[in-house]
């Protein structure tokens, strides 16, 4: 009598194994990435780990956290935004200089250099769509045109390239207590700027991954002719981005005028580079499609504890230029390397 062989599981209803699970997951290099950065610095200098050491890299790596995961939704969407970093210094300066020069409360200073930093995005997204030029382009002019503008304007306001005495203004106790205090933890002073960037990088994870705003995201950064055909709103998805990449601009400049009560005219030139390799470190593709808010995130946080770390162990600063580029390298071979892995999983 010939018995029967055992029923094969279908293998479409089958659960996934836990490690194909995390595979396609776009942050689990960086994951990988921060774990490293942070054993090894938490070994060779004690500082790293003591409740001010962790308060300062996470500090430093809050603000760069911040516009690391608006880049990255507007890299998943196939776009780049060179001028993200000049951004974060013209919302400074309009907002300085309406409470400082014209007597403004900063309160309407604020909301003013938000409708700036909106209707600057805006005509980025709406230019590149019009054109049918590079992104890289479009913004490149803008980052000239912002940095040209901030200089020009300061000085000619100001007579220098710096906008002071915001601490004298009307309503800036009350609008420092939302972007510039602190938060007493077991005795150690953590800014607020890490309590905006755990919010943004949730509210992006949850819209990416929750939402059809997110769907359109990945599809239009996929597959713009793909996109149209199945009825994507292209023109009005790309825009949005790059007014997410804007507002993100106005939060960070935002934290720093009202920390420092002062912003330079030239301040935020080369950051948006950072924070691309933030979104990159963070398990973005230069090509779009693919990526990830909580990776950018993580990207940023490594940034800030090896920034720091290298300051801990009193080593030469010029070595985190060559942490930056070996950063970088690795991230795209490690990010190819697991989205190659992760389609044939999905296969």
């Amino acid at each position: 009598m010939a018995v029967a062989a055992p029923a094969r599981a279908d293998e479409r209803i089958a659960k996934p194994r836990l490690s194909d699970r995390l595979i396609v997951r776009p942050e689990i290099g960086a994951l990988l990435g921060a774990v490293l950065v942070f054993v090894f610095f938490s070994v060779v200098t004690d500082q790293f780990l003591s409740p001010l050491g962790v308060s300062t890299w996470l500090d430093d790596s809050s603000t760069l956290g911040i516009m690391g995961v608006a880049v990255a939704l507007l890299m998943i969407g196939g776009e780049f935004d060179l001028s993200a970093g000049v951004m974060t210094a013209s919302t400074s300066l309009v907002t300085a200089m309406l409470a400082t020069q014209a007597g403004w409360n900063v309160w309407l200073a604020l909301l003013a250099s938000l409708a700036f930093a909106l209707a600057v995005g805006a005509f980025n997204g709406w230019l590149v769509m019009k054109t049918g030029l590079p992104s890289f382009i479009v913004t490149l002019g803008t980052f000239l045109a912002l940095q040209g503008l901030n200089l020009g304007i300061t000085r000619l306001v100001t007579g220098t390239v710096q906008v002071s005495g915001m601490r004298a203004t009307d309503g800036y106790e009350s609008a420092g207590a939302l972007f510039a205090s602190t938060l007493d933890i077991g005795g150690t002073q953590f800014q607020i700027s890490i309590v905006w960037w755990i919010i943004v990088a949730a509210v992006a994870a949850w819209v990416l991954v929750r939402t059809k705003f997110g769907n359109w995201i990945f599809a239009v950064g996929g597959s713009l002719q793909s996109s149209r055909a199945v009825g994507v709103p292209v023109v009005r998805t790309k825009i949005l981005l790059f007014m997410t990449t804007a507002f993100a601009g106005w939060i960070v400049g935002s934290i720093n005028i009202l920390r420092f009560a002062s912003v330079q005219a030239n301040q935020g030139i080369g950051l948006e580079l950072q924070y691309i390799i933030a979104a990159v470190v963070g398990g973005c593709l230069l090509t779009g499609g693919f990526g990830s808010a909580v990776g950018a995130a993580i990207g940023a946080l490594i940034f800030g504890m090896a920034r720091q770390g290298i300051v801990f162990a009193r080593w030469d600063s010029d070595w985190f230029m060559l942490f930056l580029g070996v950063m970088l390298l690795a991230a795209v071979l490690v990010n190819n390397t697991f989205r190659r892995r992760a389609e044939r999983v999905r296969r």
